[in-house]
C-alpha cells in the first residue's frame, strides 16, 4: 500500500506550472477526450497508472477536501476553488475548458501564497525558544533573559 507523503506546496507549485504552460491542451493520443485538472497531470499519483491504481484517499490532495466529501469516487474535484465553495466537480458542469483553468489558477495561487505564508510564519516561530512554561517567549529584551526580572509578575524591575 501506497501513502502518498509528497510536500503539498510543491505538488500545487507543480501543477501551477503544469497548468500555465499549456498542461492541460488537447491530447494527440485523445483529442476526442476532455483533460481533467489534477486527473490529467503528473501531479496525481495514480497518472499513467490505469491498471493498478492506488486509492484517491492516499492522494495528498485529499487534505484539501472537506471530510464529508473524502470518500467521493474522485475527492479531487471537490476541492472547494472559491468562496462560494464551487469546485471542480461543479465547475465542469457548467464552464469552458478555459474558464475552468482560470479559476484553478486563481485557486493555485492563493493557495500556494496561503501555504508559504503559513511555512514563514511557522519557521520564525521555531526560532523563539520556548519558555519554561512551555509558551514560546515573544520580544524578550536580551537583559531580561541574562538578568530575570523580579518574581512579582506586575513589576518590571530586573532581579538583582
Amino acid at each position: 500500500m501506497y501513502k502518498d507523503e509528497r510536500d503539498l506546496l510543491d505538488v500545487l507549485k507543480f501543477e501551477l506550472a503544469f497548468l500555465e504552460m499549456g498542461g492541460y491542451g488537447r491530447s494527440p493520443r485523445e483529442p476526442w477526450r476532455p483533460r481533467y485538472i489534477f486527473e490529467d497531470s503528473p501531479t496525481c499519483m495514480n497518472y499513467d497508472c490505469k491498471d493498478n491504481p492506488e486509492p484517491c484517499s492516499h492522494c495528498v490532495l485529499t487534505q484539501l477536501v472537506p471530510t464529508d466529501l473524502r470518500n467521493e469516487k474522485i475527492p479531487c474535484r471537490q476541492i472547494p476553488l472559491n468562496a462560494l465553495g464551487e469546485n471542480l466537480d461543479s465547475l465542469y458542469r457548467y464552464d469552458e475548458q478555459h474558464e475552468i483553468e482560470e479559476s484553478v489558477g486563481n485557486w493555485l495561487r492563493a493557495t500556494i501564497a496561503k501555504l508559504e505564508a503559513a511555512r514563514r510564519m511557522a519557521q520564525s516561530d521555531a526560532h523563539i525558544p520556548p519558555a519554561p512554561n512551555g509558551n514560546a517567549m515573544k520580544c524578550t529584551p536580551q537583559f531580561h533573559q541574562a538578568h530575570p526580572k523580579c518574581a512579582n509578575p506586575a513589576c518590571s524591575a530586573a532581579f538583582h
